[in-house]
């Protein structure tokens, strides 16, 4: 998998050599000349798939702003494993908790595929916040939106058996980062039973199950590191029950 998405060129660029982010991203929540203020900030870096970008524990403070791909957060476990924590992509803010308290990392950030981003230092990232009303309070919606995504996470998991759990991940993952098509939607990056395990809570085993039971229903294809959702109301009543 090269990071690439069907339309654009190697950088992500969509036709005409414009960016295009989602509505509820940090890049593409701000208006054009907020937008064009921020990604004047810091220099574009472009790094290839499996690329460590940021160390759970060190004390860096620079921020990414993501302009194409996707970024995978991991922390690790008491037991040693890596929990993935979460998934940012193209129009995405990383980092920002260490620029804002100058605290250490608090999980590793891991590139699925080809990123490229702007790579902001932290006096020139909270210069411009402490300038700019409209880039400071867009960058607390975000930082307020991944905290509720968090929350919401952890109450919704209460009581639920395993198949509802991991169907729950599928469908987030799908709406928040799949590309839809047809009745369903195509995981355009890479994800592992093990993340996916984490992310719910569940065991691996247990994930299989599952997942095979899925595949037998026509709800889900997977592949390596890859699954697609061919069934997204069907994977929606699996999670949330059958629509009234």
């Amino acid at each position: 998998m090269d990071g690439t998405t069907p339309g654009r060129d190697a950088n992500g660029r969509a036709p005409g050599g414009r960016w295009t982010w989602p509505a509820s991203s940090l890049l593409g929540s701000l208006a054009g000349p907020a937008r064009d203020r921020l990604l004047a900030l810091g220099a574009t870096r472009r790094y290839e798939a499996d690329r460590v970008l940021m160390r759970e524990g060190e004390l860096t403070t620079f921020v990414l702003v993501l302009l194409h791909g996707v970024v995978k957060a991991t922390g690790r476990t008491p037991d040693g494993r890596d929990a993935l924590l979460a998934v940012r992509m193209g129009g995405d803010l990383v980092g920002e908790l260490a620029a804002a308290d100058g605290g250490p990392r608090s999980a590793t950030v891991t590139t699925c595929g080809t990123v490229v981003a702007r790579v902001v230092g932290q006096d020139e990232f909270l210069g411009c916040t402490r300038r700019d009303p409209a880039i400071a309070q867009a960058v607390n919606v975000s930082v307020v939106s991944k905290l509720r995504v968090a929350n919401g996470h952890r109450i919704d998991f209460t009581g639920c058996d395993a198949a509802t759990r991991l169907a729950r991940v599928l469908h987030q993952i799908v709406l928040t980062h799949g590309e839809r098509s047809g009745a369903g939607a195509v995981i355009r990056w890479p994800i592992t039973q093990p993340e996916l395990a984490t992310l719910s809570g569940t065991a691996e085993p247990t994930v299989q199950k599952v997942l095979r039971r899925l595949r037998e229903a026509g709800v889900v294809s997977t592949g390596y590191r890859t699954v697609r959702v061919d069934d997204l109301a069907r994977l929606s009543s699996i999670a949330f029950g059958p629509t009234p």
